[in-house]
């Protein structure tokens, strides 16, 4: 059972990246890895956006449950269609339009509120989001930096989607960058300096050999 600690963490994470992915997109710049690898799938196979990054969440699940020779689970679809709802909203009352900032500023705050809302999300220990979890696969399997697995992973996303054909821009490589460098940085100061407990990734300073049972929200 999640404690309410964890729920409350878990929502707020979700709000926060929903805000962040409503001011990328409404910044204009470019799009994020994922958005660019469905989008030129798009341009070969008749999917939409929304059932294009699905098919990617399940992927990463399964890709997951195998390595962790666990069943499959069903949180981090939640997450991605909790978040997509709340993303749906914020652009049907559109509040970025009353930002006096320019779309470049917007662009550095969105990436910073998903890079911060990752982190929450994963430290929560509900719900974290597919990518994440194969991510944290590979730094306590390969002894990785988390920066290194999520950036391999959204990277090989943008390389493929570009070679099929999808948009890249500036915000694209901003996203890259921000979001994928500032979650492990985030998690050390949330725990370190906040006391804020890191559910879904308690071992990310000091990882044992062979006996980490993987993320807790998994369980």
């Amino acid at each position: 059972m999640f404690s309410t600690s964890q729920y409350v963490k878990y929502l707020y994470g979700c709000a926060l990246f929903s805000l962040g992915a409503y001011l990328f997109i409404y910044a204009d710049l470019g799009t994020d890895p994922l958005d660019v690898f469905a989008l030129g799938l798009l341009k070969h196979v008749p999917l939409t956006v929304g059932i294009a990054q699905a098919i990617i969440a399940v992927l990463c699940i399964f890709i997951w449950a195998a390595w962790y020779r666990r069943r499959p689970i069903l949180s981090p679809l939640v997450t991605f269609f909790f978040c997509g709802s709340m993303i749906d909203l914020l652009l049907a009352a559109d509040p970025g339009r009353h930002l006096p900032l320019p779309h470049v500023t917007v662009m550095l705050v969105a990436a910073a509120l998903c890079a911060y809302a990752s982190a929450m999300i994963i430290m929560s220990g509900v719900g974290i989001r597919a990518m994440d979890l194969v991510a944290i696969g590979m730094v306590e399997k390969w002894r990785w930096p988390f920066w290194i697995a999520k950036m391999s992973m959204e990277g090989t996303l943008l390389i493929s989607g570009w070679l099929m054909g999808g948009p890249v821009g500036v915000g694209t490589v901003c996203f890259l960058i921000v979001v994928d460098t500032l979650i492990r940085p985030i998690m050390w100061a949330n725990t370190r300096l906040l006391g804020i407990r890191n559910v879904g990734m308690p071992t990310i300073d000091l990882i044992p050999v062979d006996t980490n049972p993987g993320p807790l929200s998994a369980g």
